[in-house]
């Protein structure tokens, strides 16, 4: 399904966390972006996402490179660990803070829920902004007392600092064809850019991550177009080179919903345990063909 971009040194990348073992859509996503950088002759980077403690696994590690490996991937270099950059998160998070652009919320799920301020973005109720306010000195009194709290970018401050921004589409399935498509961030509220249990959000660690890594393309699914968004503004207050984006349907399951690690969804480990033969179904896969009960989300 992926077409020859313009040769270029293109860079693209996988980037699973390990919560799980790969379901198939994951396996397409990642066939898709290393057909991409090969047909350009450039590069396929893998990154595993794994600061989030309180569900990611070593053994998950091993199954990602297990099933890839075993569905014919190979990726260029070494694997990025995002629990080895920890210390640019830090650096990062310490210039927003500089610019005044961050403040400390203290606010639990259970709080944002109950709020009947909390407005609705792209993808439904945003943080309604409730520590936004908070004085300079309350918020260093409760964190000295040693208040859990996460941080989270003044949105409004930041996109008025960051001024009008663009970013660069191309369509699915691939052609050299870019499209400027409007950001919004402020639609998103302010998000958070570290969490309470893990060091940086997905938003900060994977925008920094693929400027780090060079990536000139990204890759992925419709459920994070709205991300992009967010992401273009970190690139510009942080000085970030800019890639283009592909955002590629995602797969449903029998009933129409998402597949998920959570939910049981077809794994590659359970298709290879049936004894299927991985070439047979990376081949179908780039031809748009699934296993049974699987099929595009409708547009």
């Amino acid at each position: 399904m992926i077409q020859s971009a313009a040769p270029q040194h293109m860079v693209t990348r996988f980037a699973p966390s390990p919560t799980g073992r790969l379901h198939v859509g994951h396996g397409w996503s990642a066939l898709l972006a290393m057909d991409m950088a090969r047909a350009a002759g450039g590069a396929f980077r893998l990154r595993i996402e794994d600061i989030d403690g309180t569900r990611s696994r070593p053994e998950h590690v091993a199954g990602i490179v297990e099933d890839l490996r075993w569905l014919g991937i190979e990726w260029d270099g070494e694997i990025v660990f995002q629990s080895q950059r920890l210390a640019s998160y830090d650096v990062a998070l310490d210039r927003l803070r500089g610019q005044g652009l961050l403040y400390p919320c203290f606010c639990t799920r259970a709080d944002i829920q109950a709020s009947l301020t909390a407005p609705h973005g792209p993808e439904g109720p945003v943080y309604p902004g409730t520590c936004r306010t908070l004085a300079p000195a309350e918020s260093a009194k409760r964190i000295a007392a040693g208040a859990a709290h996460a941080w989270r970018i003044d949105m409004g401050k930041a996109a008025a600092q960051a001024g009008p921004l663009h970013w660069s589409a191309l369509p699915f399935p691939v052609r050299d064809v870019r499209t400027q498509v409007v950001a919004h961030p402020v639609l998103h509220g302010d998000v958070v850019l570290a969490r309470k249990d893990a060091p940086a959000s997905y938003h900060l660690s994977c925008t920094l991550d693929d400027a780090s890594m060079g990536v000139t393309h990204v890759l992925r699914g419709d459920d994070l177009r709205g991300a992009t968004d967010i992401h273009r503004l970190l690139q510009a207050l942080l000085n970030l080179p800019l890639p283009a984006y592909v955002h590629h349907p995602l797969l449903v399951g029998p009933v129409g919903k998402r597949l998920a690690k959570r939910d049981g969804s077809i794994a590659l480990a359970d298709l290879r345990a049936q004894g299927m033969d991985p070439a047979l179904l990376a081949a179908d896969l780039r031809a748009g063909r699934f296993p049974i009960g699987i099929a595009l989300a409708s547009a």
